[in-house]
């Protein structure tokens, strides 16, 4: 039987992260994964392969809509989704090939199999031909992610009746795809297919989209998609989808108490994920969970079991990718007896449609509700020089700072480019920047960047020089 000093269990981009640092730091170091490709859900059917897919329909968008308008004549422009699928494909399975790499490189054991707890210290492995592998390990390391959640009333069929993985997959552009979920899966899968030519209906419970995010970035980026050709449903509650042989059929009723009904040729079940623990015998070491299903953690991430940790998707908190890997970090660093920490506030959240949206820290909402004084400046992207030449003119750039010291307390951005932009906000906030200090920061002209600028300019005095 091999011992180990840590096993990590799932090499999603948490438990991968895990393993290389614990490695890094001469950790005797396996990672444990039942799929036979590395990288969990991130890698295979979500950040990575979603991504692919806007990005090549982001291109045929732009030839079909905006190229004219370029100088640039595009005839008989065709659409081959079955080569955006492939192409697609093909970077999964680089981006998959470069975690094995790593694996290799660090000197981290892999053993493929289903882990699960014998003991506290002992873990079975149920390989795919059947025979089972026990191994030691001193300490180990919980990252076995999350599943799409489903609503109980909704039965799954995986071809008409669908979750993010099979969407990343069909063999066809729907003629009308609903999507029951206003959340950031629901919105860039929807505008991926809205672009190749599919009429997108959203039905979302809440009054508004992206939910948790200042109402500002949900108001702008729904009246962006509107004029993209998806449609909105708010306050909308779905309580039945069929699929009849024929359609799709999604019933739902909306804040005025009527039964409305859908019709389409696929329906998407965008609602959220929850963790996932199948089949890791917590019961038998008696490792606490809570109600929701989460892995229950200290701030350390130590569960009740003492040499046992959990990270990612399968502890509270945010469902990032780079949250998950911070968290591997900070693990990591812990057992090998060094003092991390993360600050949850600064982890940025983004959203990959076009208009990019993303922010970092609170929100006016949150800082209302806290009674936090503060005082708001935003800029728009319209008055950008930057932002006129490449025609990406929606959206803007929100900054909240303390009304007494300046700190800048969040910052709120829909535009081109925002999911890079929102690391000078997490760079500015972790150093505790006030507003003044970014409003006086030369920015390159022209950039997107500048509306950072601009708007701290305008929350510090309301001195914008470009509007």
């Amino acid at each position: 039987m091999n011992t180990y000093d840590v096993a990590v269990i799932g090499s999603g981009p948490g438990g991968y992260v895990a393993a290389i640092r614990c490695a890094q730091l001469g950790l005797k170091t396996a990672i444990i994964e039942k799929y036979n490709t590395l990288g969990g859900t991130c890698l295979n059917v979500g950040c990575i392969p979603s991504k692919a897919l806007l990005d090549s329909s982001h291109h045929y968008h732009d030839a079909k809509k905006h190229f004219e308008k370029h100088g640039i004549g595009v005839e008989g422009l065709t659409l081959n989704f079955e080569q955006m699928i492939a192409r697609k494909a093909t970077v999964v399975s680089q981006t998959s090939g470069g975690i094995n790499y790593l694996m290799d490189k660090n000197g981290i054991d892999l053993i493929q199999g289903t882990g699960s707890f014998f003991d506290s210290t002992h873990i079975n492995i149920a390989k795919p031909d059947g025979s089972v592998e026990k191994i030691a390990a001193a300490k180990t390391i919980i990252a076995t992610g999350s599943k799409p959640t489903v609503l109980p009333f909704i039965k799954l069929d995986k071809k008409r009746i669908i979750t993010s993985t099979e969407a990343l997959s069909l063999k066809e552009v729907p003629k009308h795809l609903i999507i029951i979920g206003g959340g950031v899966i629901g919105l860039e899968l929807g505008q991926v297919y809205a672009r190749l030519g599919a009429k997108v209906s959203v039905v979302e419970y809440m009054p508004k989209i992206i939910a948790g995010m200042d109402s500002m970035l949900s108001k702008e980026l729904q009246k962006s998609l509107k004029k993209q050709g998806l449609s909105f449903f708010l306050s909308h509650k779905v309580t039945s989808v069929n699929n009849t042989g024929k359609e799709v059929v999604v019933t739902a009723t909306n804040k005025k108490g009527e039964v409305v009904e859908f019709k389409g040729d696929y329906s998407l079940i965008s609602v959220g994920r929850s963790p996932y623990t199948e089949g890791l015998g917590l019961k038998n070491i008696g490792l606490k969970t809570t109600g929701r299903g989460q892995i229950e953690t200290d701030e350390h991430l130590q569960t009740n079991i003492p040499n046992i940790y959990a990270i990612g998707d399968v502890v509270k908190g945010a469902m990032l990718a780079h949250k998950a890997e911070e968290e591997g970090t900070m693990v990591a660093e812990w057992i090998a007896g060094e003092k991390p920490h993360i600050n949850y506030n600064l982890i940025p959240g983004v959203v990959y449609t076009w208009p990019e949206v993303a922010a970092v820290g609170q929100t006016e909402e949150q800082l209302k509700e806290a009674g936090v004084a503060y005082k708001a400046g935003s800029f728009a992207m319209r008055a950008l020089g930057r932002a006129r030449a490449s025609m990406d003119t929606d959206g803007q750039v929100k900054v909240l700072a303390d009304a007494t010291t300046d700190e800048i307390l969040g910052v709120h951005i829909i535009g081109a480019r925002a999911a890079d932009m929102i690391a000078e906000a997490v760079v500015a906030m972790e150093f505790r920047a006030s507003a003044e200090d970014v409003a006086r920061m030369s920015h390159a002209h022209p950039t997107y960047t500048e509306a950072i600028k601009e708007a701290c300019l305008a929350a510090t005095e309301d001195r914008a020089l470009h509007s």
